[in-house]
């Protein structure tokens, strides 16, 4: 099969890139088209490290391949740079100290965007539950949890045993 042009949009930028049949959209991403800021993890869609949003849902990808996202919008996490919503959330990851290493935390910020847009509402275990597939190695995940909330305007209520 030989090489495609495909045209998309990434962080409300209108692109068109040649892609390989075989080339995951994580590699069109970072490879392609310079976007560091998703990252590379497991390369088997477990650890949600390369989390975008694709059409609005986050998708890992490193399973989808670039030449199905032709036609379609992507979002990074530095596309949120320009949302007030994106922005304020990512300001709480910093002041609630959820990101140490930072390695899996662009992936987590878009999950979680997408949770508090969907449902404003969410429990602490309807939020753990929503990013059951990003998995962070350093944080142990109480302070994402507490960013998140405290996004959501609620105030740290949890106990270690809620956590």
């Amino acid at each position: 099969m030989a090489d495609q042009r495909i045209s998309l949009t990434i962080n409300q930028r209108d692109v068109s890139v040649v892609v390989e049949p075989n080339e995951t959209l994580l590699q069109v991403l970072r490879d392609g088209l310079g976007h560091m800021d998703v990252k590379y993890g497991c390369g088997e869609g477990v650890c949600g490290t390369c989390t975008v949003l694709f059409d609005g849902e986050p998708v890992n990808s490193c399973l989808m391949l670039g030449v199905q996202a032709s036609g379609h919008t992507v979002t990074t996490v530095r596309g949120l740079i320009d949302d007030p919503e994106g922005r304020a959330l990512q300001a709480r990851f910093l002041e609630e100290g959820a990101a140490q290493c930072g390695y899996c935390t662009p992936g987590i910020v878009l999950t979680a965007y997408h949770l508090v847009r969907e449902n404003r509402r969410a429990t602490r275990e309807d939020l753990r539950a929503g990013l059951a597939g990003n998995l962070c190695r350093c944080t142990g995940y109480v302070n994402i949890l507490d960013a998140i909330e405290s996004h959501l305007g609620r105030s740290r209520s949890h106990t270690e045993a809620s956590v």
